[in-house]
């Protein structure tokens, strides 16, 4: 590596061009065996969690058919954080490129969707029930700055836990650069310990910003 944020660069594989990027096609890997008439135990296991996301959503929502884009948006995060920890793999999600894109288009959408079809209802939304007259406008300015900047805290979110679990495993890594047995040891049990932290926070992720996805939905 040329510096610590190296695997984080798509343009550091071979022949320095941009096929890191094609990790995401990962995605496409594990949604297909889903369509097989006989399912093996990886895919019940997928199906099993799939299933159990779509209970947590169906009461933010009257049809199932609205839920499978949103079902879709976590599987498609969680395998791309999931295959970013095998070495040698780019973590696509990782990059605001990704992540940003992906956040911005889903607000964009729902905010266009509310302003155009139910206008009196996001006039409403701007002010909670119960304000006093007197904090009304400065209730409106808030509601929009946070309504603006959700696009931003959820792409930045993803982006920067897995960035940070990422770099406590090339840290520890470069530790072990010449090091005594002792320390190599000791060093290798805390990054399959961090590794394990990592396992989870992938899943996390996937799951939260699917999660306020939904809920941002739901509004409009």
């Amino acid at each position: 590596m040329t510096n610590l944020f190296s695997s984080f660069d798509p343009m550091s594989a071979s022949f320095s061009t941009q096929t890191n990027w094609l990790s995401s096609i990962i995605f496409l890997m594990v949604i297909f065996p889903s369509f097989w008439l006989s399912n093996s135990k990886s895919g019940l296991m997928i199906n099993e969690i799939l299933y159990t996301i779509l209970k947590e959503f169906v009461p933010l929502f009257k049809s199932y058919k609205n839920l499978i884009f949103f079902i879709t948006i976590f599987l498609f995060i969680l395998v791309n954080n999931l295959f970013g920890l095998m070495p040698y793999t780019f973590t696509s999600t990782s990059h605001l490129a990704v992540s940003l894109s992906l956040a911005m288009s889903l607000w964009l959408s729902f905010m266009l969707y509310g302003w155009v079809n139910n206008t009196k209802h996001m006039f409403a939304h701007l002010v909670p029930l119960g304000t006093p007259i007197i904090l009304m406008p400065f209730m409106v300015l808030i509601e929009t700055v946070s309504n603006i900047i959700r696009p931003i805290t959820l792409s930045v979110r993803l982006a920067a836990n897995l960035t940070a679990g990422h770099l406590l495993l090339i840290l520890l890594g470069e530790s072990m650069v010449g090091a005594a047995p002792i320390v190599i040891l000791s060093v290798t049990m805390a990054q399959l310990a961090l590794m394990t932290l990592e396992g989870a926070v992938a899943v996390i992720q996937s799951y939260v910003f699917a999660t306020l996805t939904t809920l941002y939905a739901s509004e409009v």
